[in-house]
């Protein structure tokens, strides 16, 4: 269809139309005349279509409203009338991104599918949601998700329940996370970025439901939002179903949502805050220090992609000038970047583990090291390599397999601020401009005026303190004895009636005809067949090659997969180092620097890692590969090979002070993501107690590996030289043309490329044929409880139940989606209050459970092991069941990058996995009935009862359950 600007569509009038090169797309920017909205379409080949829509929400406080409503609103609507239509759609859709998000200043409401009908669904389900919850109604929905005084009998104490609440505990049970917070209290003081957006724990009870309503009601109509379609859908049908079910039912109203803008400060600002370490922690050198600065506007192009590339450019690449002289100096264990978004975005240097005495010191280097920079010039070749890395960034989405939801947010970082909606999509010209500006000067003047005379800026300093959350606690105790001592009688039999009603809420089912009301597909919607991954499979001078011929818009990927089953098991942890440390050590013709600067400005990046891969439906017979992965653009390909072959055989593994520097930074990086990903850390324990696949991998890169880290940094200085020697000893084995693979995702002109020039990458590569060793790892039922600073707990069980004598079948995925979508998810988040819960089960017969910022402990455990109980007298219609089956296939079907499907097909051919084993997986899928179902539920009930369980959480909760456990083990030791 041809649009004309100025013309009206279905109530819309077309704005602006543009093409958008960078992304291949047509952009097109409308206006709802009736009820204001704004809608910004993005027109193109990418069948994964999008449809989002965002508020503008500035919180006035840190109470949590925007986060909170977030979670409310898919908690039941005017037609779909379920107590949460959002956890039906995930059930029964074949969504590829499905979700809700609460920024600083926006809320929004993305999903994508590739189905027409089945984002037509989603988007009604979700604008119904946002425009008529039922949290008027049903009050008990704000108790749930967001906060309530739970009291079942007189004789007990009060405590504070609800999802967005432990959430939060969680999220504040980190570092980093009060460091943002105050960073941003510091920088905007005077606007709605002072308050946490997400809910502050101590701060999250003060919100009244009348509050919360009251900011529904004010933000959440069309004038305010922001919509967004993206893709090859129809959009004269989406358009018109807009209008017709939605904005023409308002009119269009002043809402006053502008977010004020932070006036510069005429001197920097200080803040200082603390965070919870336990009293046997030592909090010697515990201290973060960040300078911070605000850099502008988001509006303006050139200072959204600078903010990106300063991180780079000044501390995170190897080559960063700031990074190398704080920590040359001895100025903390880890140094870092951390940008912040909104409308005025900042920068700001981190140094992580050090002394609150070298605040001084490290704003001087700072400040010496940025101003030599400004006089002497930045390394030129150090800023090309800082804007390649940003461009690649931008061209591959993020990496992200659902482009268009990284285009929504790109969109809005100018949209939101009443900029143009395309502008952040449309980056090549000023990106070229960037480019032309290196020599003139331009990166050295914006650091001048955006930095080193910036006193629009703040000093915060996060440091530990023992005890912290055992004393908040002891004041939130007592603040609630003294709130049920002032109820009366019948106040507190009303409190008691209130959670009563809840927990009847609960634990009630939906009607049938609530469950009518949500939109289904039918298995007629669902292909049959499994996706079919192009592979040629090809042996070139002895090494296997597998070409996957798929479009990757010019770029090449390149992954290639060394044998690592002839490492001894003590020396495993150093097979993660050596990915951690090579091509951040020099090598035999450049130093660490001129090889990062080399690296990317000729290619997207090299990155090294190691994983396991299992035999198709084996636990105990696993292949262990080190991979070296790169990305580069035509001629630039052979580039690439000259440099990897430079990492694999040149690096020089001889600098104690460089290496000890990346192994701080490691275990930080390590520590910073614990209370992330808890649950896969406590779930990869259990599995590590009773599978030796698992165990190699607890040892590669689980806690195993953290202990051992922690342990190898207290006794380097006594013990580098065994250490060294260890490395090499490892890299010397693992480069080895002996079983090696290399995969290629690109085009065949790109292909010929790495095939014609395959010796510069292997023809110096060591042949020796080493023997793989036969493992046999220490394993016993460690039942560890993990005490850590956390507020929350993580909690998984599971067993391999092949080992019960039991199989695997596809229709154990549907299983899995049952009990994740219903009985998990009611008993665990729902009625138990922790943010997530799951199950996970696969073809080598593992099956281990997990919940995440959960409050309960021996609770959640007893749920798990009522699985078996559950499935035993589940009772499905046929339609119902078919809900399940296709939720199952859209999880079976990921989006996916083009790079991503080649690394899956790999994946496959390791793990010696036939297309005709994906497809019986997914036949076994379709043709479950609900005695299938029900068949399983001995599984669940034998493997709950071997008791093999891992909980990593609160020191005090796991100490108030420690009969659970065999052992207790400090997370820090």
């Amino acid at each position: 269809m041809n649009f004309e600007v100025n013309k009206i569509y279905y109530g819309f009038k077309l704005l602006e139309e543009h093409k958008i090169d960078e992304i291949e797309s047509i952009g097109r920017v409308f206006y709802h005349e009736k009820s204001g909205a704004r809608l910004l379409h993005i027109e193109n080949g990418d069948n994964n279509k999008v449809f989002s829509i965002g508020f503008r929400t500035p919180p006035s406080d840190s109470t949590g409203v925007p986060h909170i409503i977030e979670h409310c609103v898919l908690s039941g609507s005017r037609k779909y009338t379920t107590k949460e239509p959002f956890m039906d759609m995930v059930k029964g859709s074949l969504q590829t991104f499905i979700n809700a998000m609460t920024y600083s200043d926006k809320t929004l409401y993305p999903v994508a599918s590739r189905n027409e009908k089945d984002l037509f669904n989603l988007m009604d389900v979700y604008l119904d949601a946002v425009f008529y919850p039922k949290i008027y109604d049903i009050p008990e929905i704000f108790m749930q998700e967001g906060w309530h005084y739970e009291l079942f009998d007189k004789e007990d104490d009060i405590q504070i329940k609800g999802v967005v609440y432990n959430e939060m505990q969680g999220a504040y049970s980190s570092p980093e996370r009060i460091l943002v917070d105050s960073i941003d209290k510091s920088l905007y003081p005077d606007t709605p970025y002072q308050y946490s957006s997400g809910g502050n724990p101590d701060v999250i009870p003060q919100l009244t439901y009348e509050d919360f309503l009251d900011f529904h009601r004010k933000y959440y109509h069309p004038s305010n939002s922001y919509i967004y379609l993206y893709g090859n859908g129809n959009i004269e049908e989406q358009l018109d179903f807009i209008d017709k079910n939605y904005l023409s039912n308002f009119n269009r109203i002043k809402v006053d949502s502008n977010i004020k803008i932070q006036k510069p400060f005429t001197q920097k600002n200080e803040l200082e805050a603390y965070y919870h370490i336990s009293q046997e922690e030592s909090d010697k050198n515990r201290t973060y220090l960040s300078l911070n600065f605000v850099l502008g506007q988001n509006i303006d192009l050139e200072t959204y992609l600078m903010n990106s590339i300063l991180g780079p450019l000044l501390i995170d690449s190897p080559a960063a000038p700031l990074k190398k002289a704080l920590l040359d100096a001895g100025i903390g264990e880890d140094i870092f970047s951390i940008s912040t978004g909104g409308l005025q975005p900042s920068f700001g240097i981190v140094a992580k583990n050090t002394s609150i005495d070298k605040k001084e010191e490290f704003e001087k280097i700072i400040f010496d090291t940025l101003n030599n920079l400004i006089e002497q010039g930045i390394d030129k070749k150090l800023i090309q390599a800082c804007v390649n890395m940003v461009e690649y960034d931008l061209r591959e989405a993020s990496r992200f397999p659902t482009k268009g939801i990284i285009y929504n947010i790109q969109s809005l970082d100018s949209w939101l601020y009443d900029g143009s909606p395309v502008s952040h999509l449309q980056y090549e010209k000023t990106l070229n401009q960037l480019r032309k500006n290196i020599d003139t000067g331009y990166f050295e003047n914006f650091i001048k005026e955006h930095i080193v005379n910036n006193t629009h800026s703040s000093s915060v300093t996060i440091s530990p303190k023992k005890g912290l959350a055992d004393k908040k606690a002891g004041t939130l105790k007592e603040a609630l004895k003294k709130y049920k001592n002032s109820l009366t009688e019948e106040e507190i039999n009303a409190l008691i009636h209130e959670n009563n009603r809840l927990k009847e809420i609960q634990l009630s089912d939906d009607s049938p005809e609530a469950k009518a009301s949500i939109p289904k597909l039918s298995l007629s919607d669902v292909d049959t067949k499994s996706e079919i991954i192009p592979q040629d499979i090809m042996e070139i001078d002895d090494i296997t090659f597998l070409y996957h011929n798929i479009f990757t818009s010019k770029i090449g990927y390149l992954d290639i997969y060394f044998d690592i089953s002839m490492i001894d098991e003590e020396l495993i942890p150093y097979i993660n180092i050596l990915a951690g440390i090579i091509g951040k050590i020099d090598t035999e013709t450049k130093s660490y620097s001129e090889l990062s600067n080399e690296i990317y400005s000729h290619t997207g990046g090299i990155d090294l890692g190691a994983s396991v891969y299992m035999k198709y439906n084996r636990d105990d017979v696993f292949h262990p590969k080190f991979i070296v992965s790169g990305k580069a653009i035509g001629n630039n390909i052979i580039k690439l090979l000259e440099l990897i072959s430079e990492l694999i055989l040149e690096s020089k593994i001889k600098d104690e002070k460089r290496i000890k520097e990346l192994l701080q930074q490691m275990k930080s990086r390590i520590e910073m993501s614990i209370f992330n990903k808890g649950h896969s850390i406590a779930s990869r324990r259990v599995s590590s107690y009773f599978s030796p696949s698992r165990k190699y991998l607890e040892k590669l890169n689980g806690l195993d590996f953290y202990w051992f880290l922690s342990h190898l940094l207290d006794e380097f200085d006594s013990n580098s030289q065994e250490i060294l020697s260890n490395l090499n000893k490892v890299y010397n084995m693992i480069f080895n043309k002996n079983n090696l693979i290399i995969s290629f995702t690109g085009d065949e002109d790109d292909f010929s490329l790495v095939k014609n020039n395959l010796n510069v990458l292997t023809g110096n590569i060591n042949n020796e044929k080493l023997d793989p060793v036969k493992y046999n790892f220490s394993q016993k039922r460690s039942n560890e409880g993990i005490l850590s600073s956390a507020n929350v707990q993580y909690v998984s069980k599971g067993y391999n139940f092949k080992r019960l004598g039991y199989d695997f079948n596809g229709s154990m995925r549907v299983l899995t989606t049952i009990l994740n979508g219903d009985y998990l998810h009611n008993r665990i988040r729902a009625q138990g209050g922790a943010y997530g819960a799951g199950i996970l089960v696969d073809r080598t017969g593992h099956l281990t459970t997990f919940s995440y910022r959960d409050p309960n402990l021996d609770k959640t455990l007893l749920v798990y092991n009522n699985m078996g109980d559950y499935i035993e007298n589940l009772e499905l219609s046929k339609e119902e069941l078919t809900t399940y089956i296709i939720g199952t296939i859209s999880r079976l079907d990921p989006a996916t990058t083009p790079h991503m499907k080649g690394q899956i097909a790999t994946n496959r051919y390791i793990s010696n996995t036939s297309q005709e084993d994906v497809q019986k997986i997914r036949d076994q899928v379709l043709n479950t009935k609900l005695e299938d179902i029900k068949a399983f539920a001995p599984v669940l009930k034998d493997t709950m009862e071997e008791n093999y369980l891992c909980v990593l959480g609160n020191e005090n909760k796991i100490k108030e359950n420690k009969k659970l456990f065999n052992e207790l083990v400090p997370l820090k030791k």
